[in-house]
């Protein structure tokens, strides 16, 4: 790895962002002309893989800069990304979509590429309550809907051998684990890439649709009150294509009672407005198998990264493949089981 590609953001210091910014200023977007001058006001968001700021402006409420990460997307399936989140924004739905500045999406500035979103506040949302499960149901329910209307055409596939094969493989040959315990770690992954492959084989064809991909609490923010009351669905960076329960299995957790309780609620308001392929329920463990597989490898890839060892200390110590093979062994048995059954 050079060292452009291990730091990606060195160039990108608050004066380059508030540049980036003010050289929208005067062009045509959703603001108005001139709507895009800062007042010099600059606060980073929690983001690792992409940069993100929110930023002050001269007339106006803030604007959130998010700055991408050179070589992960190409420019067109970032603005693919864009136009999916606009086309849900059009059909009312609470996401946060880039704004349209001079006919674009994605903008370039002194060799970074950004867009510019509103400003949206809101806290995680309460998962525990059957009410906020339901109500997220609904609206994942509506996004696949619009999801399932036409493909990506430049965005990857969610399957196994982007997210478990391609990860072993880059864990391995970058020698990322411990000797002591590599025949152990190569051995769990083998057995838990098997145990994937059984799911996909009980799911059956399944159909993919336009995912959010990364369906956790982190990406959805609440609010209490207002015209804007409920969630709203934040960064789509790892929109793809894939099987509609992987919006759904992040928003789980607990035991299997839990989850049962958990997923009958969120189905609930899901099937209000999109059908729901009970198949799908044997893939709840094999998705969970590969963002694990997929996380550690994502760790690597980064660790070049100065952003990465400040944030994640722990990432490949010895402890960290021990729990990592522990974790593995804990998911062959669980995809062993019969899956989930909702209420």
């Amino acid at each position: 790895m050079n060292s452009s590609d291990a730091t990606p953001f060195a160039a990108l210091t608050p004066d380059c962002v508030l540049n980036a910014i003010d050289s929208l200023a005067g062009a045509p977007g959703e603001l108005g002309g001139g709507g895009f001058r800062t007042d010099g006001r600059l606060l980073a968001l929690n983001s690792y893989e992409n940069r993100v700021y929110q930023v002050g402006m001269e007339d106006g409420p803030p604007l959130v800069a998010k700055f991408y990460r050179a070589g992960r997307w190409s420019d067109a399936a970032i603005l693919e990304e864009h136009a999916f989140v606009q086309e849900l924004a059009a059909q009312e739905l609470p996401v946060v979509a880039p704004l349209t500045i001079a006919g674009r999406t994605l903008h370039a500035y002194a060799g970074q590429r950004f867009a510019v979103f509103p400003q949206r506040g809101g806290r995680a949302p309460e998962l525990e309550d059957s009410a906020t499960l339901e109500w997220m149901g609904r609206f994942i329910g509506r996004i696949h809907a619009i999801g399932a209307l036409r493909p990506f055409r430049t965005r990857p596939m969610l399957d196994i051998a982007s997210f478990g094969e391609e990860p072993r493989d880059y864990l391995l040959s970058h020698h990322f684990i411990p000797d002591d315990l590599l025949a152990a770690w190569e051995s769990v992954v083998s057995q838990a890439l098997d145990g994937v492959r059984r799911c996909f084989e009980r799911a059956g064809k399944v159909m993919s649709l336009r995912l959010h991909g990364d369906c956790h609490v982190g990406n959805v923010l609440w609010t209490d009150s207002g015209e804007q009351r409920g969630p709203h669905f934040v960064d789509f960076d790892d929109s793809r294509m894939g099987p509609a329960i992987q919006d759904l299995w992040m928003l789980l957790s607990g035991d299997r009672a839990e989850m049962t309780r958990q997923l009958s609620d969120v189905l609930t308001g899901y099937r209000r407005f999109y059908d729901f392929d009970s198949r799908e329920l044997h893939l709840v463990e094999a998705l969970r198998s590969l963002r694990l597989m997929h996380y550690a490898a994502w760790l690597a890839r980064r660790w070049d990264d100065p952003a990465f060892p400040h944030a994640f200390p722990w990432f490949n110590t010895q402890r960290y493949w021990q729990d990592r093979i522990l974790e593995l062994r804990e998911q062959i048995a669980l995809m062993d089981e019969e899956p989930l059954c909702p209420l």
